[in-house]
């Protein structure tokens, strides 16, 4: 057996960069945490060849005293705890004390430092796993970092590097994440001396704008919820913005980068019933909270954590994402005005507007059907909007523009090719996809009938019958109490056929028998416990599409305008259940660039 002796301190160095620096990208990370924790406000980065030639962070932070400077390379050195107590609250996004003695086992690592009380910088170097004396060197206050050469010494992991263009847009992914969870810090970066990204000091949804792109900070919701200590806030892409991949998911706990499986399942189920089609939803988050509520040691890159009350966590997160998805009528527009919560009381155009007669014919069936809107005395619709405004929307823009009352998807023009719905706002042209439009108001009055177990169902003035197979007939016999909490009432007329006498009072209209054959196989394959949990939604979703409205179903321009009305109170009414926008603006402005007006 061989002989038990210790480890030369190279190889534990190297050991511990096995788990520390797995690439550049994981070196050029622990230092520019290092700059943070050193209250830098301006941090430059340049890299040489994907960062494997060279990483160079400069900043304008504390500094480092030339007697700490040899020790700062040392391992298990730190300033930023003492006792076991500070490892329980950590609010730092460095603590370990070795990742630049890791960093420095694998490459060949100067630093220099200025304390701004010191006349001149001091730098120190690291060569073959031995930290030489300091000297002087030319630097303002600060510290720069230069690793050159990664993995010089070790050529089985060097070897292991990818291309010059892979390793480099690891590095910068590490910045971009950087750069988000510290808006009021300048940044710079430079690879192969080309700059490649500057970002000013600015507030998040201006620095989320200037890592992801308009696109994004276009398409998002603006969250800020708080309870006791814990506050979330940031910005998560509307359904529309949805991803193949995760490459857009951003979360930050006290300002450190993490990937968790209970946030990413939290964050999962508040987009279930918006999102569906494997696609990944899209958000830059902060979560800010006790450091004694997250343990941050748990593996050497510090990206997993671990918290104290993981249950309470994940409905924080959940109900504040869902409460940010869920505001009616989000669509295309300014992230500013997507940051206000929805008034408790809706605004008059609301209850006005939702009864779409003033002086013209009354609603008519479908309209009463649809939206099961109840009429209201004349004289209260009169006041405010003249008998045509509803057939003449740019008479009712016009009443309601000296108190600021326009209803945010405006009021109906006509349809197109009976698909989609043409109407006018504030700003220029609002263009609603009828269907998903309607499948979304029908599904959010499902959810809540059933949440409430209060789904008002509908009589047949004639049953429905039609032929079943032996798997129908076993399945209505078998799970009558689940179609009833459903708003069903169907039963086995014989052996080979079935009869509906009664259906959700929203659904009335649908193709019965395909309704009904399309609910009785997400029974069959799901079975009843988790249709009536995990797969509630996916049934509910399939019963909306079947009542929503159809293409080439002509509208008149009073249930045009009952449509956009109902958007504008329903949840989620900016996309339908599938994750596709149901309405998009085009402002008066856009249009004159189309058409060239004033050039």
């Amino acid at each position: 057996m061989a002989e038990i002796k210790p480890l030369p301190e190279l190889l534990i160095n190297q050991i511990a960069a096995g788990e520390v620096v797995e690439r550049p990208a994981s070196a050029l990370k622990e230092v520019l945490e290092n700059s943070i924790d050193a209250g830098a406000d301006n941090i430059k980065v340049q890299l040489v060849q994907g960062g494997s030639k060279l990483i160079r962070v400069t900043d304008n932070g504390a500094g480092i005293a030339s007697d700490d400077l040899s020790l700062a390379l040392a391992r298990h050195t730190t300033s930023k705890i003492n006792t076991l107590e500070d490892l329980q609250k950590i609010a730092s996004l460095g603590f370990r004390g070795e990742a630049l003695a890791s960093i420095a086992s694998v490459s060949r690592l100067s630093m220099a430092s200025r304390k701004a009380t010191e006349k001149h910088a001091w730098q120190v170097r690291v060569e073959d796993g031995h930290i030489l004396p300091p000297e002087p060197a030319a630097l303002t206050a600060g510290t720069a970092v230069e690793v050159h050469d990664l993995y010089f010494n070790v050529p089985a992991r060097r070897k292991f590097l990818k291309t010059e263009a892979t390793e480099f847009g690891h590095c910068e992914e590490v910045f971009k994440r950087i750069a988000l969870s510290r808006s009021d810090i300048e940044f710079s970066l430079q690879h192969n001396a080309k700059v490649r990204s500057h970002l000013r000091a600015a507030d998040m949804t201006q620095r989320i704008s200037s890592v992801l792109g308009d696109e994004f900070s276009q398409a998002a919701a603006f969250v800020d919820e708080q309870a006791a200590d814990i506050r979330l806030h940031g910005l998560v892409a509307l359904p529309a913005y949805s991803r193949s991949t995760r490459d857009a998911q951003y979360f930050f706990i006290n300002g450190r980068f993490v990937r968790d499986k209970l946030i990413t399942h939290a964050l999962r189920e508040a987009y279930r019933d918006v999102l569906h089609h494997e696609r990944y939803p899209a958000f830059v988050l902060f979560l800010e909270m006790n450091p004694e509520g997250v343990d941050v040691n748990v593996h050497p890159t510090k990206i997993e954590v671990r918290f104290r009350d993981s249950r309470a966590l994940h409905q924080f997160i959940f109900h504040a994402i869902s409460k940010g998805l869920a505001a009616p009528c989000q669509g295309s527009g300014d992230i500013e005005k997507r940051k206000v919560a929805p008034p408790s009381a809706a605004p008059s155009y609301l209850h006005q507007q939702s009864i779409p007669f003033g002086g013209v014919a009354q609603p008519s069936t479908l309209y009463q059907t649809l939206f099961e809107t109840h009429t209201a005395p004349q004289e209260n619709l009169t006041k405010e909007f003249p008998a045509d405004s509803l057939d003449n929307p740019a008479s009712a823009l016009e009443t309601v523009e000296d108190e600021k009352e326009i209803p945010p998807l405006g009021f109906a023009l006509g349809q197109l090719h009976g698909i989609y719905i043409l109407a006018q706002n504030e700003k220029g042209l609002v263009i609603v996809d009828m269907h998903a439009a309607h499948e979304r108001i029908v599904y959010e009055k499902l959810k809540s009938g059933l949440e409430n177990q209060a789904v008002s169902t509908q009589q047949l003035l004639i049953p429905v019958t039609f032929q079943a197979d032996s798997l129908e007939v076993v399945t209505v016999e078998e799970n009558s109490g689940t179609l009833y909490n459903f708003g069903f009432d169907i039963a086995v007329l014989s052996p080979t056929a079935l009869i509906v006498r009664a259906v959700p009072a929203i659904l009335q209209h649908s193709d019965m028998v395909k309704l009904v054959r399309d609910v009785l196989r997400e029974i069959r394959e799901f079975g009843a416990s988790q249709i009536l949990t995990e797969r509630r939604n996916e049934v509910l979703s399939t019963m909306a599409c079947h009542s929503a409205l159809r293409a080439s179903h002509l509208l008149t321009i009073p249930e045009m305008n009952a449509l956009l009305r109902e958007m504008e109170l329903t949840e989620r009414s900016g996309h339908c259940n599938h994750g596709r926008p149901t309405w998009f603006e085009i402002s008066v402005a856009d249009l004159d660039k189309k058409f060239m007006r004033g050039k």
